[in-house]
């Protein structure tokens, strides 16, 4: 049986017991149903990871005694930010959760003009709470013990005026070029995908002016999550980790 990794989002020291979050508590003994003597990992998101036995079960509280620090990293040697314009219902969670089985970095959602969802206030907060549990998740299931970053949403327009670092590139099914045509001369990416009908006339000049190349994915027109994780899937195997 795989030993169930836990995020914990406090400090973890070598040979020290804690208590885990109530959340993560409530999941390890009433979903996972594991007991007193039963193993865990835990990571903080910094690097690295903690083996760590349950030695008290409670209905209020579940108390580990952590072990030494285990220097376990499986991050991508591409850095990858996804700019992803946000998209509705579950698409955007499915983008964000295999976006980091997929290794990237950082996650940027951003309002476009062809966007349908508005998220604002309380309901905003409210969603990136929701997409850092997905991240939090998904480095659980993966492996990962360094979380990417989530950024805040912004305009697509306020995010062109901040300066490219590395590679930039549009997911574009109009663009001649393909990931096979790029130079590998770049580690840092920054990949750029609409939403739901994509980017406008207007979006793709202006990210064009602010350096990013059009890329395509070959002849056929995918929907965003299915383009977003297909680029992420080809340049890891071209230049990172897969293969």
């Amino acid at each position: 049986m795989r030993i169930p990794r836990i995020f914990h989002p406090e400090s973890l020291c070598d040979n020290s017991r804690l208590a885990l979050a109530s959340n993560a508590a409530r999941h390890v003994g009433r979903v996972l149903r594991l007991r007193e003597g039963d193993e865990l990992t835990l990571f903080n998101g910094c690097g690295g990871e903690y083996p760590a036995t349950i030695v008290e079960l409670n209905k209020r509280e579940l108390w580990v005694e952590c072990k030494e620090r285990v220097e376990s990293e499986c991050e991508s040697p591409l850095k990858i930010t996804l700019a992803q314009g946000v998209s509705k219902g579950d698409r955007m969670d499915y983008t964000i959760q295999k976006a980091v089985e997929l290794g990237i970095s950082t996650i940027v959602p951003l309002n476009t003009e062809r966007s349908v969802v508005s998220l604002k206030g309380e309901r905003l907060e409210k969603k990136l709470e929701h997409w850092r549990g997905v991240i939090i998740s998904a480095c659980e299931q993966c492996g990962r013990n360094t979380l990417p970053v989530l950024s805040p949403l912004t305009s697509l327009h306020e995010w062109l005026m901040q300066p490219l670092n590395g590679m930039g590139l549009t997911l574009d099914h109009r663009a001649e070029c393909g990931v096979n045509a790029l130079s590998p001369e770049h580690t840092t990416i920054t990949l750029l995908v609409g939403p739901e009908g994509g980017l406008s006339v207007a979006e793709r000049s202006a990210a064009s002016a602010a350096g990013y190349h059009g890329m395509r994915l070959g002849p056929r027109v995918l929907r965003t999550e299915t383009a977003a994780l297909t680029a992420l899937a080809a340049l890891q195997s071209r230049w990172g980790d897969l293969g």
